[in-house]
């Protein structure tokens, strides 16, 4: 019988198919950088341009397109919802009261305090999601993984240097915004890559809806819901209509982007990200509304930057350390092929 002594395949596994993954995890997160930046900038135009101080209602619309845009990818077959039981669900509706609540305290606590001051404790996300993945997910960082982060939080304090007044309840209230943002971080990257391993569209197929009610909801307790009403009769147009459906769209690709570079990276490297990101708004308001920043401003600016590629340079070291097989110091021994078995054999029954 002739055999077909054909090569066999080359299969891209161990080191190389990980380090593609790795090189992925960091493509969304850089699409992740673009997409907060434009929404950002896009909001930002919405609030001076066409003089739509709703914040609340912005956030209903981007939950409300975002709920839209997962059922549309849902309906198309790019993922199938998952079948949860009533526990499940339960976590869903308080992982929507946390996303909720997160931006409700965030919006009170700016009232309280100046922007330079609420930007600096936010930077310390980093520290909180550190102790709540220690505490309570008992995961481990390297000493590297400190020292990277030094320079990120000095920075930060740097370029957001300024007025730092702020009342009692508004240090209370922008601490717990920063604690709620680092639990909401953590919770997000659980929910996708624990137990209940959600897509990232199901995940916001879920949030999404519920988020949307209760953004209304706070919309109609601080008394926006009825100017908005009164917005609509007299300045209402379809060309804020469309503007303002085109930012619900961006906000639907951010989510969803933002979910799977969570549930690709960590926790720690999201609000990393986040960070970076804040200072990165701090250069585009420089460029484009032409703000201006003192000296140790924009020394803090490229010592954040630094900081987050030190940071993100030594992340990408320890996963590759992580995925890097062991080999043993001596090989083991090869079996014996079937005709040395045979001699071996022979030899023995000569014997």
């Amino acid at each position: 019988m002739l055999v077909n002594n054909r090569p066999h395949p080359l299969h891209l596994t161990g080191g190389i198919s990980r380090m593609t993954k790795v090189d992925t995890s960091y493509a969304w997160l850089a699409l992740y950088f673009l997409l907060n930046l434009a929404l950002t900038i896009y909001n930002k135009a919405i609030l001076s341009n066409y003089k739509f101080g709703f914040p609340w209602t912005l956030t209903g619309i981007h939950t409300l397109c975002s709920a839209a845009g997962a059922l549309t990818m849902a309906k198309l077959g790019y993922f199938t919802p998952a079948q949860l039981g009533e526990r499940e669900n339960m976590v869903m509706l308080m992982f929507s009261f946390l996303y909720t609540l997160n931006i409700a305290i965030s919006n009170v606590s700016l009232n309280e305090v100046t922007v330079a001051f609420h930007q600096v404790v936010r930077a310390m996300t980093p520290v909180f999601t550190i102790a709540i993945s220690i505490l309570f997910l008992g995961k481990k960082y390297s000493a590297m993984t400190f020292v990277s982060l030094i320079p990120l939080l000095l920075g930060v304090y740097m370029a957001t240097m300024g007025d730092y007044s702020y009342t009692a309840m508004g240090f209370i209230l922008t601490v717990l915004g920063t604690v709620l943002a680092a639990v909401k971080t953590v919770v997000t990257n659980r929910i996708q890559v624990g137990r209940l391993q959600l897509h990232p569209l199901d995940l916001l197929l879920r949030m999404s809806p519920l988020a949307f009610v209760q953004t209304v909801i706070f919309s109609w307790m601080r008394g926006e819901l009825e100017a908005v009403i009164a917005f609509s009769r007299t300045e209402m147009s379809y060309k804020l209509v469309l503007v303002l459906l085109v930012n619900g769209i961006i906000a639907f690709f951010l989510n969803y982007v933002s979910f799977t570079a969570n549930k690709k990276t960590s926790a720690l490297t999201m609000t990393v990200a986040a960070n970076v990101k804040q200072v990165l708004s701090i250069v585009v308001a420089v460029t484009v509304f032409h703000t201006t920043i003192g000296f140790l401003n924009g020394l803090g600016i490229l010592l954040t930057l630094l900081g987050g590629a030190f940071y993100s340079y030594i992340d990408l070291q320890e996963k590759n350390k992580r995925m890097r097989p062991l080999t043993p110091a001596i090989p083991p021994p090869s079996p014996p092929q079937s005709s040395e078995k045979a001699e071996l054999m022979k030899v023995r029954i000569e014997n």
